[in-house]
């Protein structure tokens, strides 16, 4: 991948495409390219919304390879929901599609032209044309897909925003089409899909036609890493049997066990109908109807986490529904119905909405008694809404934290503005650390502490104690920036972090495509410089300590049934980035 493609939205006639070298950029993928872009060439204090402001589209070094799950594209800007540095991360085919086209990075930057007009890129083997199409205006995600399969056939891929999208709303997602052509993956957090919808691009069709797979340099010993690495994921019990039959919502009974289940706006730590909603059972109804329990987001994945959850008639309602969607739209709000939980995801995936920041908006949503706990119709009505644009809507699309703000609440479970995801940070403490340091808000990817925490990969800290936290947080952060650069599954890192032969056979990989010698010492040296870089333009966005923390309500509230707050101590929590 040697070309960036950059589009101008804001050139005299209409919106321009010029590919250049990847220049200074040379050697970076992922993670470290949108946030390397992002830090170089965006003002920190810029609007978000502003033309200052720069999308940039980034499949991972080993996207397009033969490289085992390796799918993995990154979305970068300044966030309209934190006012920080945004890397969100999508599945889907778009990663493959760009990376054989030869595509290190897609950046959309400039200003809009006046007016309200819609644009839609096509990038193929034979360039970049950049059509104005109105007829696409305010068409949900799936409805656009339609559109685009009519046009283009089924063999593309799409990389487009919803009404969420389109309306600027800070919780707003970029979906990406799965090997179905269907609208599933989403560059979820952070609202990236508000600042696509800010530079007027309604959407990228990216034809892959007439590529070829990127061949690594050393073909051999590619191969024998690969085939290595594919063992080592098949070998790991979490990689090779929990997510394949049971998808990431294993997690539901796992949680709730260890009292760690944000309940009722995060009330409790264990829901009572978890039975009705967790992994085992969504998978036999899934099986039972007809539906896929097992699937890949795309091609070339050996974990398989994903599924295809049909209506009692057999017919497609949405992707399997992840675990943080079922939490959030689920336990969170006191819902126990699959049924209704996967239309929200539907509408989620449709409207182009964050699962989890729209799950912890309805949740604080019923704590201002707009609906009551556990008013399945009322949620499903408040996502329409949010899609809609209704007044309410527009509230609740500004995200938790504004709609507490809104409603005169205290308790929004956010940190820098975003939503936490499904882990009690006082129940959990590693996580906690993460949600408070992370330079992308609230975010559980960003150092995936529960691993070590409750299901003792990579060593065990103890999740209700203090001690040992930040050191965790610090690691799993480093080690996942570095895994975000690469493409490969976030889920790689179970096996990995338990399996040296494991983490060592990814490295070759690398190594194998790029002719490199690198050894576990620059994988933590990539990390550290991705971080270093995202906290320092969150310095420079007037971030500082104070926004490294946990609302204090997480400190005062203790949190059945262990009776637990948050403890980490500040100076620990400042300490995290003393690499």
């Amino acid at each position: 991948m040697d070309t960036i493609l950059r589009i101008d939205v804001g050139a005299k006639g209409g919106p321009k495409a010029v590919t250049q070298p990847v220049g200074p950029y040379a050697g970076l993928g992922g993670r470290a390219m949108t946030s390397t872009v992002v830090c170089t060439e965006v003002p920190p204090d810029c609007h978000p919304l502003g033309p200052e402001n720069k999308l940039v589209i980034a499949p991972g070094l080993m996207s397009g390879s033969a490289a085992s799950t390796s799918g993995r594209l990154s979305v970068g800007c300044k966030s309209p929901l934190t006012g920080g540095i945004k890397e969100a991360n999508s599945g889907g085919t778009g990663a493959q599609a760009l990376g054989r086209l030869g595509y290190a990075a897609v950046i959309l930057e400039g200003e809009r032209p006046k007016g309200d007009d819609w644009y839609k890129v096509v990038i193929s083997k034979d360039g970049v044309s950049i059509v104005k199409d109105n007829s696409l205006r305010m068409l949900p995600n799936y409805d656009l897909v339609e559109r685009i399969k009519a046009e283009h056939g089924d063999q593309v891929t799409v990389i487009s925003i919803g009404t969420a999208g389109e309306m600027r709303m800070a919780n707003s997602t970029i979906a990406v089409t799965d090997v179905e052509m269907r609208p599933t993956r989403h560059a979820g957090r952070g609202g990236v899909g508000a600042v696509m919808g800010s530079k007027g691009i309604k959407c990228i069709v990216v034809d892959p036609e007439g590529t070829t797979i990127r061949h690594p340099a050393n073909p051999e010993a590619f191969k024998a890493a690969n085939k290595a690495f594919v063992e080592g994921l098949k070998r790991h019990g979490v990689t090779g049997q929990g997510l394949p039959a049971y998808g990431t919502n294993v997690l539901t009974n796992i949680l709730c066990e260890a009292g760690g289940y944000p309940t009722y706006n995060f009330k409790e730590g264990r829901f009572p109908d978890a039975d009705k909603i967790s992994g085992e059972t969504q998978a036999q109804i899934e099986i039972a109807r007809g539906g896929l329990a097992t699937h890949g987001c795309h091609r070339g994945c050996a974990i398989q986490c994903s599924g295809t959850f049909v209506d009692k008639d057999g017919n497609f309602v949405t992707k399997q529904p992840e675990y943080e969607t079922v939490w959030a739209h689920g336990g969170n709000c006191g819902i126990s119905d699959l049924d209704a939980i996967a239309r929200m995801d539907f509408l989620d995936d449709t409207y182009g909405l964050d699962t989890i920041e729209m799950g912890v908006t309805i949740g604080v949503a019923m704590e201002a008694g707009v609906i009551p706990f556990g008013d399945a119709a009322g949620a499903i009505r408040l996502v329409q809404e949010t899609g809609q644009g209704t007044p309410l809507g527009r509230i609740l699309g500004a995200g938790a934290a504004a709609t507490a703000k809104c409603y005169g609440l205290e308790r929004a479970p956010v940190v820098k503005n975003q939503a936490m995801p499904a882990y009690d940070p006082r129940a959990v403490k590693g996580i906690g650390v993460t949600y408070a340091t992370t330079p992308m808000g609230a975010d559980h990817t960003a150092g995936y502490a529960v691993a070590t925490n409750i299901l003792k990969v990579g060593g065990f800290v103890d999740p209700l104690q203090p001690g040992g936290q930040a050191e965790l947080s610090r690691n799993l952060q480093v080690a996942t920036a570095a895994l975000d650069a690469t493409g490969f599954c976030l889920f790689v890192a179970f096996a990995i972090l338990d399996q040296a032969d494991t983490f060592q056979a990814m490295v070759d990989t690398i190594n194998a495509m790029y002719n490199l010698s690198m050894t576990a010492d620059d994988v933590v040296a990539l990390g550290q410089d991705i971080l270093t870089k995202e906290r320092a333009f969150n310095t420079k966005a007037g971030f500082g300590p104070a926004q490294d923390r946990l609302p204090r309500y997480f400190s005062r509230e203790s949190l059945p049934p262990h009776n637990v707050v948050f403890d980490v101590p500040e100076k620990e929590l400042d300490s995290v980035f003393a690499f």
